[in-house]
């Protein structure tokens, strides 16, 4: 992977740096324990909707700054707020989060610090959730007398497990990482200053595989766990197929044959 890091600001509160095929993407409000307002939220949202398209990028990590990585939204923005911004708001958190959700790079969530609401919701989003050691995750909205509005009622019991997502959400309580870990919430839990280092080896493993099978692998598992297992098994035969048709599936068998690392072109 290209050694050359090239950094963006999309926002005062959010900094994007690119490393070959793998953007990173830091959310940097401490003042805020990284709560998202709508501004930060609008340009979340476009960044995300343009990456579905990059064909350079192959894998997204993000993750926060000091002890919050997202504590939810910014509950300042909900008080006085007519109904039409609350709800603008919602609107906005979804179409976000659901994009991310859809894209067809690989994502991993870098969990550094408080994963509260809307945090919790945008790291369910992703397809790998680390967690540093003093992480804490929770749906804690039943205490303002509101409920999660950006999936984690739909996100976090495919994880968990509906009895254990019930007494999540009905009590308001946060997790601890190994909690997280230990519900399925997350992959793996590490120290904080090792956190991210191993959110970028995996992301550089994950990088260095065949693009279009990674695409294809994570898509397979995702509308797999929505459609029926006959209707999944027919999806796999047809996708592998596909691959073994394409230029990076006669390499990769090549390569494999004559004892040497591939050079994937992505077609």
């Amino acid at each position: 992977m290209s050694t050359d890091v090239t950094s963006e600001t999309l926002h005062p509160n959010l900094l994007l740096a690119r490393q070959g095929a793998v953007h990173e993407l830091r959310i940097d409000r401490q003042d805020k324990l990284g709560a998202l307002n709508f501004e930060i939220m609008e340009v979340l949202g476009r960044y995300i909707e343009e990456l579905a398209s990059d064909d350079t990028c192959r894998v997204l990590i993000i993750t926060g700054t000091g002890k919050g990585f997202v504590a939810g939204a910014d509950i300042d923005g909900y008080h006085g707020a007519t109904q039409a911004q609350f709800d603008g708001f919602q609107r906005r958190s979804r179409k976000t989060f659901d994009a991310l959700a859809a894209l067809p790079q690989i994502t991993i969530c870098a969990v550094n610090g408080y994963a509260l609401g809307g945090g919790l919701e945008l790291a369910l989003c992703c397809d790998f959730i680390l967690v540093a050691e003093r992480a804490k995750l929770g749906l804690p909205e039943i205490k303002l007398g509101l409920l999660p509005g950006g999936g984690g009622t739909q996100r976090l019991p495919k994880l968990v497990g509906a009895m254990r997502a019930k007494e999540l959400l009905l009590t308001g309580r946060m997790m601890s990482a190994q909690e997280a870990v230990a519900y399925g919430a997350a992959l793996e839990m590490h120290p904080g200053d090792d956190l991210l280092p191993r959110a970028r080896e995996l992301a550089a493993t994950l990088a260095d595989q065949a693009p279009v099978a990674l695409a294809e692998g994570k898509r397979i598992i995702d509308d797999g766990l929505e459609s029926s297992r006959a209707a999944g098994l027919t999806f796999e035969q047809r996708v592998l197929g596909g691959l073994y048709a394409t230029d990076d599936g006669k390499e990769g068998i090549a390569a494999f044959i004559e004892k040497r690392d591939p050079k994937w072109s992505g077609k």
